[in-house]
């Protein structure tokens, strides 16, 4: 069954909203590593599939998905600062997307993760919140080099 687009739109802006909130994002972890999934919507220029590392806002959408193929996964935190500055910039390095609120069904929204980065700050802005960078001096040069990147 496929997701209207506007509720998978609407899940993912939920999912920026609660994160930069909680400064708190999952993923479903398990003693190889991360769950990941593959794109309903897009393929390298080979043809082949691109791979998704999906997460969550909380534990509990997280959970909802431990069934089938991740059935011995569990639902582990990540810090949004660490999200941000090693998992999307390093997904981003790796080609590979961010899937955002999931559901059982492995439907969500897919996102490049420099956007997602970019989706991020402008909320904590409007939001009046700042993240604590190690590999920046703060959010504006982060958001100045990932813009810069994008431009190119």
């Amino acid at each position: 069954m496929l997701q209207d687009h506007i509720t998978v739109e609407n899940r993912h802006k939920d999912f920026i909203r609660k994160i930069t909130e909680t400064e708190t994002v999952y993923a479903l972890k398990d003693g190889k590593g991360y769950a990941t999934s593959y794109s309903n919507e897009s393929e390298y220029e080979d043809g082949e599939e691109v791979q998704i590392i999906c997460f969550w806002s909380d534990a509990a959408r997280a959970k909802s998905c431990i069934e089938n193929a991740w059935n011995h996964y569990e639902p582990s935190p990540i810090p949004l600062n660490e999200f941000v500055e090693n998992w999307c910039l390093g997904m981003n390095i790796d080609g590979l997307l961010v899937g955002t609120n999931f559901d059982s069904h492995l439907f969500g929204y897919e996102a490049e993760p420099l956007e997602l980065i970019i989706d991020i700050i402008e909320e904590l802005r409007s939001s009046g919140k700042s993240l604590e960078l190690r590999k920046f001096e703060n959010m504006e040069d982060l958001e100045k080099q990932i813009r810069a990147v994008l431009e190119d």
